[in-house]
């Protein structure tokens, strides 16, 4: 039979089951594909606050990765928190090597600053060697400001990651006032915008959702514009599905029906 798909995925471990390498799992799956979860941090959090971030060591992180890439077939690489800027590194250097023999291996980086309290993850200049491995970048508004200083537009945010070395840049407009959210993708002569009707509430692992999701459509072998616009309608509809474990922040339904239809 044909090996399923599978999507290595950089990320902290969330105890909370939220977020990070849970949210990962879980969104990958939905897809039809596997994830390879290689953990980079623990994490001391619930589903609202982060009270304290443990990176794994970069020794520990590289020989986890380089284990499954040396027995299996790797179709994409989901990236969330390195935990530091020597995992950033090591993280780098697998994929580099990995691009030796893959060349168009897509790499969805998903540039986890801060939780959806607020509270911090990972600094912006630790992500600095991976940003120019980025298939795909996919910041929320925040994080886009964050990482540009805070100048200009939404679209010069774009064009200034993209010169940087990212390849497409997906950035989502959650944080953004309006009956809508906006989801901007910009890429190499090609500009587009999906809208989706803003739900009530607060949800937990939302950004790890769509990458992971987005990470997995590639593996499958859809196309950019295809991956984006399936993985957005799929992480709507969890969102939508969201339950909740305690007051706060609600958890994504990700065990929900795969959506692949044209999105809106």
């Amino acid at each position: 039979m044909k090996p399923r798909p599978t999507v290595l995925v950089f990320a902290g471990a969330d105890p909370s089951g939220g977020a990070g390498i849970a949210a990962d799992i879980l969104a990958i799956a939905a897809q039809g594909a596997h994830a390879l979860p290689v953990i980079t941090a623990l994490t001391v959090q619930d589903n609202d606050r982060v009270f304290e971030v443990l990176p794994v060591g970069g020794a520990v992180v590289r020989r986890q990765a380089q284990a499954l890439i040396d027995k299996i077939a790797i179709g994409a690489v989901k990236i969330g928190i390195p935990g530091n800027r020597a995992n950033a590194e090591a993280i780098a250097d697998l994929i580099v090597a990995l691009r030796v023999r893959q060349p168009g291996l897509p790499v969805v980086l998903d540039p986890v600053l801060a939780s959806g309290g607020g509270d911090l993850l990972t600094h912006a200049d630790a992500l600095a060697p991976l940003l120019p491995l980025a298939t795909l970048l996919v910041p929320n508004l925040p994080e886009a400001r964050a990482l540009c200083g805070d100048v200009g537009s939404v679209a010069q945010q774009a064009a200034s990651l993209r010169a940087r070395g990212c390849g497409d840049v997906l950035i989502t407009g959650g944080h953004a006032d309006g009956a809508q959210v906006v989801n901007r993708w910009f890429s190499e002569g090609a500009e587009r915008a999906w809208r989706w009707p803003r739900l009530p509430g607060a949800f937990h692992g939302s950004g790890c959702t769509l990458a992971a999701a987005i990470a997995a459509r590639l593996a499958c072998g859809d196309s950019m514009e295809a991956a984006l616009g399936a993985a957005q309608r799929w992480c709507h509809h969890a969102l939508a599905a969201s339950f909740s474990i305690a007051d706060g922040q609600r958890i994504p339904l990700r065990s929900t029906q795969i959506f692949f239809q044209e999105a809106p």
